[in-house]
């Protein structure tokens, strides 16, 4: 019989739910040397987490995540809270010997989330952040291609992540909005496009960056005449330099009206070219400069079982994989990392480099102008 090993999930919301998902997929859908046992969730009050543990599927519930974390029967602690609750939940599972799945952006500064990365390593703590986009075959496709050389010298990346759940100026002011979170746009959105970046081309070395606030002030509740400032972004972008000699563009909008998932990409090389959006998140178009004149362009390459882990959920090319797949496939990851089979990426010092690559640009558009991602504290 496989061992098991006990998780925690802290916070039932969009992001817990999916958590709890994954797992349950995960263990079905791959052949896994560690078995998730879904033992305990806490939540904001008792309650609430009776519910969602029933709902989830989770053995036991707590109103208290100091409980989750010193209960014996947990060993991995999985964080979904709003961004402000991270560092000390994980630190407290660190300081406890505990493994840790935590959301992105890892922490509402760079400081912190160098902290929690320097922690977790002294302690010799496994650690994982979920920027679930990464686990995307297709994605990691693209980095194979692009670790290869087949597109030659990469020359550019554009990146985009746009969404418009805040499009609308009614939508009430929320946690999101409250600058002890970290940030608006470029936190919630930016962070997954940086870390696309660096997962592709490598690290940022400088930028230059504006940010902008679309809507003021928003109600303090919903249909409420009472207005609140909002005090951070709407959006970002940012002209940015790598390490490698590349170049490039971030963008980072969650008022961009009519975008429900638009996180997409274009790497660019001397020799070829991919393209992504998330949006259509089963099709990768790939150039490459050979061939004769007249038949040359882009070529779609549809999602399929010679893809990474695409296999595990059907036989089939084309048959579409969604965002709870690719979970499943991070949660698996997880796993087997935790199981000594493989190493995983990203944890938690790459998440606390594109939470440095966010505090630049933030710099950036503070000081207004470039703005090296070492000038923000590393360790």
């Amino acid at each position: 019989m496989k061992r098991e090993i006990g998780v925690g999930l802290v916070g039932s919301g969009f992001m817990g739910r999916s958590h709890a998902l994954a797992l349950a997929i995960a263990a079905v859908a791959f052949d896994l040397p560690l078995r998730p046992r879904l033992e305990l969730l806490a939540d904001r009050d008792p309650a609430t987490a009776r519910r969602a543990a029933e709902a989830f599927g989770f053995r036991r519930s707590t109103g208290d995540w100091r409980e989750l974390v010193a209960d014996p029967g947990v060993e991995l602690v999985s964080i979904t809270t709003p961004n402000v609750l991270h560092e000390p939940i994980a630190m407290a599972a660190i300081a406890a010997g505990k493994a840790v799945w935590c959301e992105k952006p890892l922490a509402p500064t760079a400081a912190s989330a160098m902290a929690m990365a320097k922690a977790a390593e002294a302690a010799g703590v496994p650690t994982f952040v979920g920027f679930n986009y990464l686990k995307n075959p297709l994605v990691r496709t693209a980095r194979e291609i692009v670790a290869a050389g087949e597109l030659g010298e990469v020359t550019r990346f554009r990146g985009i992540h746009a969404e418009d759940y805040m499009a609308d100026p009614e939508v009430p002011w929320s946690w999101r909005l409250d600058p002890a979170n970290g940030g608006g746009a470029v936190a919630d959105l930016g962070s997954h496009i940086i870390a696309m970046a660096r997962f592709l081309v490598g690290p940022i070395e400088e930028l230059v960056a504006d940010l902008r606030t679309l809507v003021p002030e928003r109600p303090v509740a919903p249909g409420s005449g009472e207005r609140r400032k909002v005090e951070v972004d709407d959006e970002a972008r940012a002209l940015v330099r790598f390490a490698n000699g590349a170049t490039g563009t971030l963008e980072a909008n969650w008022a961009a009206t009519g975008r429900k998932m638009h996180l997409a990409f274009e790497v660019t090389g001397t020799r070829g070219a991919i393209v992504l959006n998330m949006e259509r998140m089963n099709e990768m178009r790939l150039f490459l400069r050979d061939g004769r004149a007249g038949r040359q362009g882009f070529v779609e390459i549809p999602a399929g079982p010679a893809h990474p882990d695409y296999a595990a959920f059907v036989p089939a090319p084309q048959h579409q994989l969604g965002f709870n797949e690719i979970k499943a496939i991070e949660a698996a990851h997880i796993l087997r990392a935790l199981a000594g089979g493989e190493p995983f990426y990203p944890d938690f010092r790459e998440a606390a480099e594109v939470q440095r690559t966010i505090a630049a640009i933030q710099l950036s558009a503070r000081e207004r102008r470039w703005a090296r991602v070492d000038e923000v504290g590393a360790g």
